[in-house]
Formats: C-alpha cells, sequence, structure tokens
C-alpha cells in the first residue's frame, strides 16, 4: 500500500519503526478528529488511535508488499474498532458503582429500619400528648403554629410539649441505649 505522505514515491521505508513513525505523524491527527466524532471522552477515542496502529504494526508486512493508499485502510480499521466498542459497550451489563471502603459491610437500609423500630419503641411509652405532638412536628412536618392549631392547643403549649416530649423521647433513647450496653 502507498502511505501517500511526504516519503519519495509514497513508499513505506523498510524499517519497521520509520515506517510507523511516518504513518502515525502523516495519519494519526486526521484518525483522531474522525474518531473523536463518535466517542464519549478523548481517552476512548486515543484507546481506539492506539487500537488502530497496533494492528498497523502486526500487518505492516502486507501493507508495505501493497500498492494501495493506507489512508483508507486505517479509517476502516479504526471504524470497525469503533463498532466493535459499541457493540460491547451494549452487550455489556449494567455496572453498579462500588462503595467506599469505608461502607462495605454495612447496610444502611438495615440500619434505618432497626432505627425506626427503635424510635417507634421509644415513642410508645411516651404520653398520647407527648405523641401527638412529636408526631405532628416530625413525621408530618408541621410548624409549631400548624400543630397547635391541629391539636387545638395554645401556641406555647404546643412548644411546651415539644420540649418537654423530646426530653422524655431522649431519656427513653438513653435507656435503650444503656440495657444494650
Amino acid at each position: 500500500m502507498s502511505a501517500t505522505t511526504d516519503a519519495p514515491g509514497g513508499e513505506l521505508p523498510g524499517d519497521p519503526d520509520a515506517a510507523i513513525r511516518q504513518l502515525y505523524s502523516g495519519h494519526a491527527r486526521a484518525l483522531r478528529r474522525y474518531v473523536g466524532q463518535f466517542c464519549p471522552d478523548q481517552a476512548s477515542a486515543d484507546g481506539i488511535v492506539q487500537e488502530t496502529f497496533i494492528r498497523v504494526w502486526r500487518h505492516l508486512p502486507q501493507l508495505s508488499a501493497d500498492d494501495r493508499p493506507v489512508r483508507p485502510w486505517l479509517f476502516r480499521v479504526a471504524r470497525n474498532l469503533l463498532i466493535d466498542a459499541n457493540r460491547a459497550e451494549r452487550a455489556r451489563p449494567v455496572s453498579v458503582p462500588e462503595q467506599p471502603a469505608g461502607e462495605i459491610g454495612t447496610d444502611s437500609g438495615l440500619e434505618a429500619v432497626l432505627d425506626r423500630q427503635l424510635v417507634s419503641a421509644a415513642l410508645a411509652h411516651l404520653s398520647p400528648a407527648h405523641q401527638s405532638v412529636l408526631v405532628e412536628t416530625f413525621y408530618r412536618g408541621g410548624t409549631m403554629a400548624t400543630v397547635a392549631r391541629e391539636l387545638g392547643i395554645p401556641h406555647g403549649t404546643a412548644r411546651s410539649r415539644l420540649h418537654y416530649a423530646l426530653d422524655a423521647l431522649r431519656q427513653q433513647l438513653q435507656e435503650h441505649d444503656s440495657i444494650a450496653c
């Protein structure tokens, strides 16, 4: 194949290293532009171009013996590599991102369920007045004004009940921790 480069007569040099350098300097930029149109990132495009020139290295004796231009062959190889990469990407199963080393072996879903059970058990030990103010404030997301209106109590009473309810809940959770230890 004819190299269609600056070499006299368009022929590839006899030295394989010189031939690859000549082909790379003459075609790599155009090949990278072509491949870059179809790759999601620069690293993928560089990988395709690199693999194309590895194929050139493997087929250098055949390319040197043929009198056809090399450039169409290079683009055809790059096109085939792009197709192969696309097929491989579609065939790969969806990968799950790795967890950081600190989180391996812990199931945060289980911890959340256990926390809910712990809080629920502690709430059961509170008075109905304290339970209702905590549920309205934290589970239903009500403000003090809406909690007071919902429970039919004055605003100050709602604030006071919330304070004492949180204190009682804290005591229940601390008792549970001291029993668990």
